[in-house]
Parts: structure tokens; C-alpha cells; sequence
């Protein structure tokens, strides 16, 4: 099985994704001046549910797994969001997720709620049918929170097109129909879209050339640093090489590897592709790449760009002082401490946040959801356009926000959505 290695060390100082989440929502939440009943209709999550997963393995033992669900809104449609599977998942952490989630959507203006899902797993320890039943009881335990009008659950780190296809299977076989829409991120033959590989790539490309033309700067002439070479990190090293970008560094689970000079992103897929565990162990023998000793030292490289596309808290205040970059793109959710916000703000560092930065793959989710639907499939031709479309609108529209409320990037997109998760939970109203 291949799948995706978007991982990286968690930060030393152990950091709670989710009370970073919720200090980024405190802030937009003041310079709205919401009131308590606003503030109690959507900051916390609505639905936290954890179950023990007992899975039979090859060699006939049982071992039981701990997974998580958790929607953290609804108001603007059912909930959205992928399930990670990772040796450290924590309810912690999916709280978060999904929060970032119900805000992302808002941000890019789709009809979802934000959902996330996990398991404490090693997926690359497991064998392809270890992990088809691990994939199956997940849902089967949790079926009667999923479905197309309820919530929708898709590819995260750890999962790939085929855990989603025996995702929709066995949500399929309890219904006795076919529900292509109950998941996305499938493969084409399932429903699945064109463009949702790369879409989180796609959308990171199109925030950062909105971006490099506010900075007045040359995307040509730019250098980039891409911390995390799974799905979103290797495709947006390729979009980016394409547009003519120098990417100087690039890193993954093996470690960091960098060319000033830089570095050949064709041969590097070509390599990856080609190795046993998907990594990039050992590519420095056949490209002149130097290897870090410490793989975080990537991340303080002098570079025009630095896209984080691996886990959350990456960028602390302790290596906040070291960053160099003009402009972070966040590929990855949270990977920016609160704290650690204010003093690259200081600097003059501009950052695309995550829920903005990466909101590609939802919203082409969307797409495939739409498609789904209806029963009628576009072109890669048509999805791109739609989601250029889509990423260029809400960068535009946080970046009028940021200019009006004065406040940087984080907190006018989440200024943007909260306003729009409030509009609709105020209009909802409460069921009594």
C-alpha cells in the first residue's frame, strides 16, 4: 500500500493543536466584538465521539485501535473532513482539525460544516488486509454518523483514494445502494473527480501567486523551502518548479535535504516513486543534495517562500526568531503557534494562513460531491478553472478584510468565516 508520508516530528514543546485553534478564534472573535451567545453557537464542537476498533490480524490476534469523529459545526451544511490515520493521533488533535475545518469551508464560501476523523495507527505497519479491516470497521462502528447529507470524510495523512473506496464500500453495503457522495477523495472509477490529487497543491499555487503579486514580488525569480514531500508538499514542489519557482529544500519522514542551487523536483518524483517506502532516504546519492543534521533547520533557510506541508506547530517561538522567509504558505493545518504568529507579524513576514493556503482539496471536494449528486462529470479542464476561481475569490476577499479590520492575514480569514458561520446559525436559529 502506499500512503501518503506527510509527517514530520510534533513540536518539543507538545503545544495543543486545538488550544492554538482556539486562541486564533479568540482573536478574530474580539475584533468582531461577538457576544457570548455568538461565541457559544460556534466555538465549541457539536459532536465528539471516540470508539475502540477491534481488528483481526493476519497471524489471527486481535488488536483493538482507538479512533475519533468529531463535527465540530453544521450550520452552513454537513460536516467535512478527512480521517488521519497516524501513530500519533489524539482527540486533541482532531478537535482542532475539525475546527479549522468549519472555518476553512467558510473561508472558501462551501456549503460544509467542518468534521474530522482519526486513528491511532502505524498504517505502514500494517499489511493491505489489516488495514482494509481496520478501514472497514472505522466506518461500520461510526455509520450512523456518516452519510452525503451528514458527513462526508475523506483522504488525510496516513489515508489514500483506496481506504476511501473501502470507506464508500462498506457505507454502500449497510445501505443496500451505491453512495458515491458519502465520501471524496475516491478514485475516477468510483466517482471520484479529476484534479483532487493535486487540488490542495493546486490551491497553495494559486494563493501564492495572489500573494507574490501583493508582495510585488517575481514568482520566476523566488526561491521556496517545502517542509513535507507527501501529497500536498511533492505537488506543490512541482507546481511551483513549473511556475519557474527555485525550490532550494525539501524534506520528509527520512529528513531534509537542500541545493541552493536547486533542486531537479522531476527526477526527485521519479526517484520517490520508484522507492521501496515512498520516501526520500537516500536521494541524496543520486542528486547533488546535502542532507541536514537537524531537518527543522529547513524551515530557517533565507528563502522568498517556505511552504510547511507536514504536521501542526511546526513554527514555535522558539525558532520564530530564525525565520527568514518573506512569506509562508501554510500547506499544513496549524502549523504556526498562535504566539509564535505575533512575532513573525512583527517582522514583516507575510503568511497565507492554513485556512485559506490549503483549502484546495476541500473545495474540489465540493466538486466531487456536486458531481456526485448529479450523476455527471466535469473535465480537469472545468475543475481547475472553478477552483482558481474559487482560491483567487477568497484570497481577494481575506485580503479586503485584513485592509479594513487593519489585522494580518490569520485573522481576517477567520473574521471572513466567522461572520459567515454566525450569519447562519443566527438564521437558523435553536431548535427547542
Amino acid at each position: 500500500m502506499n500512503i501518503g508520508q506527510e509527517t514530520a516530528l510534533y513540536d518539543e514543546s507538545l503545544i495543543s493543536a486545538y488550544e492554538n485553534a482556539l486562541k486564533q478564534f479568540d482573536a478574530a472573535a474580539r475584533v468582531l466584538k461577538l457576544s457570548p451567545n455568538q461565541i457559544a453557537m460556534i466555538k465549541e464542537p457539536r459532536r465528539v465521539t471516540e470508539v475502540l476498533l477491534p481488528v483481526r490480524m493476519d497471524d489471527g490476534r486481535i488488536e483493538t485501535f482507538k479512533g475519533y469523529r468529531v463535527q465540530h459545526n453544521v450550520a452552513r451544511g454537513p460536516a467535512k473532513g478527512g480521517v488521519r490515520f497516524h501513530p500519533d493521533v489524539s482527540m486533541d488533535e482532531v478537535k482542532a482539525l475539525a475546527f479549522w475545518m468549519t472555518y476553512k469551508c467558510a473561508v472558501v464560501n462551501v456549503p460544509f460544516g467542518g468534521g474530522k476523523g482519526g486513528v491511532v495507527c502505524d498504517p505502514s505497519k500494517l499489511s493491505t488486509g489489516e488495514l482494509e479491516r481496520l478501514a472497514r470497521r472505522y466506518i461500520a462502528e461510526l455509520i450512523d454518523l456518516f452519510g452525503p447529507d451528514k458527513d462526508i470524510p475523506a483522504p488525510d495523512v496516513g489515508t489514500n483514494p483506496q481506504i476511501m473506496s473501502w470507506f464508500m464500500d462498506t457505507y454502500s453495503m449497510h445501505n443496500r445502494e451505491f453512495v458515491p457522495a458519502v465520501v471524496t477523495g475516491k478514485p475516477l472509477d468510483l466517482g471520484g473527480s479529476e484534479g483532487r490529487i493535486e487540488a490542495t497543491a493546486q490551491g497553495v499555487l494559486y494563493t501564492i501567486r495572489e500573494a507574490v503579486q501583493h508582495l510585488n514580488l517575481d514568482l520566476k525569480r523566488c526561491t521556496a523551502a517545502i517542509q513535507g514531500f507527501g501529497n500536498v508538499g511533492s505537488h506543490s514542489a512541482r507546481l511551483l518548479y513549473d511556475e519557474g519557482c527555485r525550490i532550494v529544500a525539501i524534506s520528509d519522514i527520512s529528513g531534509a535535504y537542500a541545493n541552493e542551487k536547486g533542486i531537479d523536483i522531476p527526477r526527485t518524483f521519479e526517484y520517490v516513486e520508484g522507492a521501496k517506502d515512498r520516501t526520500l532516504a537516500g536521494i541524496e546519492k543520486l542528486l547533488p543534495l546535502m542532507k541536514f543534521k537537524d531537518p527543522n533547520d529547513l524551515l530557517e533557510l533565507d528563502v522568498d517562500i517556505l511552504v510547511p506541508a507536514a504536521l501542526e506547530n511546526q513554527i514555535s517561538i522558539k525558532n520564530a526568531p530564525r525565520i527568514k522567509a518573506k512569506m509562508i504558505a501554510e500547506g499544513a493545518n496549524g502549523p504556526v503557534v498562535a504566539e509564535a504568529d505575533d512575532m513573525l507579524a512583527e517582522r514583516g513576514i507575510f503568511i497565507i494562513p492554513d485556512i485559506l493556503c490549503n483549502a484546495g482539496g476541500v473545495a474540489v471536494s465540493y466538486l466531487e460531491w456536486v458531481q456526485n449528486r448529479m450523476g455527471y462529470y466535469w473535465t480537469s479542464e472545468r475543475i481547475e478553472q472553478d477552483l482558481s476561481r474559487m482560491m483567487c475569490s477568497a484570497f481577494r476577499s481575506v485580503m479586503e478584510t485584513s485592509q479594513r479590520y487593519k489585522v494580518n492575514m490569520r485573522i481576517a480569514a477567520f473574521v471572513l468565516a466567522i461572520q459567515r458561520v454566525v450569519h447562519a446559525s443566527e438564521m437558523r436559529g435553536l431548535y427547542a
